[in-house]
């Protein structure tokens, strides 16, 4: 060794200042920043969360991005101006309810900006919402800079459509996004637009609020199931999942015919992920580590067997919660001046620097993290009998602006499948022998037979959603069924928007809808039908309801001040 060469540590002192430099007491790199004394690359040291919190604004951007964009391309036909249920129309029931007055408990009962706009124009408000989501919500995914203003931006819209969205925005994953989208805007300064903002940490309370939420997510969704259908304690419950859910994919099909001894697996795997699993979040950083590993694990795995809209995905951005950057660093570059380099440095200078002085700033950034802990604590009250509750319920909001929620999915699986299937004929003569009917295809819920099944999530198609409900109902609990059936005999352009098929698209409007019934199965692979090409079969239950003309709904569509449709010339 060159005498003026620097010298080496012994074997014992490096051990010594790596365990230092992990534990902070020392700088970890004396031979230059994000190095260990013998110069190679620095690991990141746990307990800090700056890229976990990167990571964090991106996966929310990303849903809301998703669900605005599911807004933009939807809220029009189902609840714009000529809408299937008029968001106006809901306004003006929540203002006379309150007797004719937009006050205080009009706009607290829906909380909506549209109380502000204009109501003659509700398509153009409605896009101005969706649009105005879709670019801040752009602008974090592919940035990763947000603040508070963004973000409650971000909130504020889609709540704005949430409460007006009636029975189209019914479903847990859109609270679930207002919650989880509430707690996001904490994770951001005020004003500053910076990935790494110094000062800003990211504070315990609000990872605590993420942590809380994924808990609950999925020990709701455990207990509901072992205190809602039989099938889940014998562990029969995924022989029917598969072929039953809302609006399987391909992969459902398959993995339908599974085994039997696998759908008890599966069965089994679902009460431990769901009933024991969510404990491990405060049980040490390790265990909360395995914790988040497992339930994203469990997520991507209902993703590929099913469409559930964002749910899954969404369910993903809590769980980010329990990584911090020394478990989410392997997904950031180590180049110097990256975002795992400068996080390094801050990491380093931490352990150098003594504990600054709080400034104002500071001290009212941690009152409002307090102010925030002591709300999701006051909100989870009712949430918590709830879960403790043997008549607990599932998906119910108890405050307005859906800050603290309760969850659930799937407290019962259906044994048969039933789809109505919606037909049009030409003929003059409704229940004439030789009248031909016709099905209208949807986007992605079964009817043609040979149609394979659709991969669309994390998209969403709502009415196709609502029809899955309205089969195993009657049309008079879902009114906008005879509405829709209107439209169709109008060769309506904009609910056939909706649709994927419309057999009458290059002639005359039909003369007649009716709506069918049917109990569909899967085919069997190899079987019969699986050589004919189809991936399912059906089976005729009886009508869902009557043929319907045009002329017969003008007084159903006065009486509910539905725009009567005109039918389309060709």
């Amino acid at each position: 060794m060159p005498l003026d060469g620097p010298a080496m540590a012994a074997p014992g002192e490096q051990l010594r200042r790596r365990k230092a430099a992990d534990a902070g007491q020392e700088p970890a790199s004396p031979t230059g920043p994000g190095h260990d004394p013998a110069g190679c690359p620095a690991r990141l040291r746990a307990g800090t969360f700056w890229l976990t919190r990167i990571v964090l604004l991106r996966a929310l951007a990303f849903i809301y991005f998703v669900a605005f964009l599911v807004a933009f391309h939807q809220n029009k036909q189902l609840i714009g101006d000529r809408g299937l249920l008029p968001c106006r129309a809901y306004l003006k029931s929540v203002q006379q309810h309150f007797r004719g007055q937009v006050g205080w408990d009009a706009v607290s009962y829906a909380p909506t900006l549209l109380w502000l706009l204009d109501w003659s124009h509700m398509d153009a408000n409605l896009d101005a919402l969706a649009l105005l989501g879709l670019g801040i919500s752009s602008f974090v995914l592919v940035t990763s800079c947000a603040n508070m203003v963004l973000m409650t931006a971000l909130w504020v819209l889609y709540m704005s459509l949430v409460n007006v969205g009636q029975i189209w925005y019914s479903f847990g994953w859109e609270s679930q996004l207002l919650e989880t989208g509430f707690l996001g805007i904490f994770l951001c300064p005020l004003w500053t637009l910076s990935r790494l903002p110094r000062k800003t940490p990211t504070s315990r309370i609000v990872l605590w609020g993420f942590r809380w939420l994924i808990f609950r997510i999925m020990l709701g969704a455990g207990l509901i199931k072992i205190r809602g259908d039989q099938c889940w304690r014998d562990l029969t419950c995924m022989d029917f999942h598969y072929e039953t859910q809302p609006v399987p994919n391909p992969m459902a099909y398959f993995l339908h015919h599974s085994p039997w001894w696998v759908h008890r697996f599966e069965t089994l795997s679902n009460h431990f992920l769901e009933l024991v699993v969510p404990f491990f979040v405060f049980l040490g950083r390790r265990m909360c580590v395995l914790h988040g590993a497992l339930q994203i694990f469990f997520q991507v795995v209902l993703i590929v067997s099913g469409n559930l809209s964002f749910l899954n995905w969404l369910t993903i951005v809590p769980s980010i919660a329990c990584f911090d950057d020394a478990t989410v660093g392997f997904l950031f570059s180590s180049g110097p001046g990256s975002l795992k380099d400068q996080v390094l440095k801050m990491q380093e200078e931490e352990a150098r620097e003594a504990r600054p002085t709080p400034t104002y700033g500071c001290m009212v950034r941690q009152a409002a993290n307090l102010a925030l802990g002591v709300l999701l604590a006051w909100l989870s009250i009712p949430v918590v009998i709830n879960l403790l509750s043997p008549k607990q319920v599932m998906n119910t909001s108890f405050n307005p602006l859906r800050i603290v929620n309760t969850y659930g999915a799937f407290g019962s699986i259906t044994r048969e499948r039933t789809e109505v299937i919606l037909q049009g004929t030409a003929s003059p003569n409704a229940s004439a022998p030789d009248a031909v009917w016709e099905d209208y295809e949807f986007k992605c819920k079964p009817g043609d037979l040979r149609r394979r099944p659709c991969l669309i999530s994390p998209y969403h198609h709502r009415l196709d959603w609502l029809m899955w409900f309205a089969a195993f109902q009657t049309y008079e609990q879902h009114e906008w069924v005879i509405h829709l059936a209107g439209r169709l005999l109008a060769n309506d352009a904009e609910v056939l928007s909706l649709l994927a098929l419309n057999p009458f698209a290059d002639r005359a409007p039909p003369r007649w809808v009716r709506g069918e019934h049917y109990r569909y199965k899967f085919s069997r692979p190899g079987g019969l039908h699986a050589a004919d090409g189809k991936w399912w079969i059906r089976k005729r239950i009886g009508p869902y309801f009557p043929p319907l003309s045009l002329q017969n709904l003008k007084g159903y569509f006065r009486s509910r001040e539905w725009p009567f449709p005109a039918p389309a010339e060709k």
